[in-house]
């Protein structure tokens, strides 16, 4: 309370009737008219398209770059996870074998 009436410029530390006021509530956002439902999805539509509009879409090549990338990861993973599964089986294999 003492932080918000600071804010608002209000008496802090005095005695006086500013340091009791209730807060305010805040503005209410204005009325607007309903809108039927085919009315909303069109609207929706619209803003989809507004906001695609600001997207930095990546070039053919920037894709392509980034696919190859993602590819030659996956396969070194792959590999690395199948050398291993398959030297811990043979390993665990090889301790409970008599």
């Amino acid at each position: 309370m003492k932080r918000t009436r600071q804010r608002r410029g209000d008496d802090v530390e005095g005695n006086g009737a500013a340091a009791y006021e209730p807060l305010t509530a805040a503005p209410s956002r204005p009325v607007t008219p309903e809108i039927s439902a085919p009315g909303r999805v069109v609207e929706f539509g619209r803003e989809v398209r507004s906001e695609l509009r600001q997207v930095a879409w990546p070039t053919r090549k920037e894709v392509a770059n980034s696919a190859t990338v993602v590819i030659i990861v996956l396969v070194l993973l792959v590999s690395v996870i199948f050398l291993l599964n398959y030297g811990f089986s043979h390993g665990i294999l090889d301790l409970l074998s008599p």
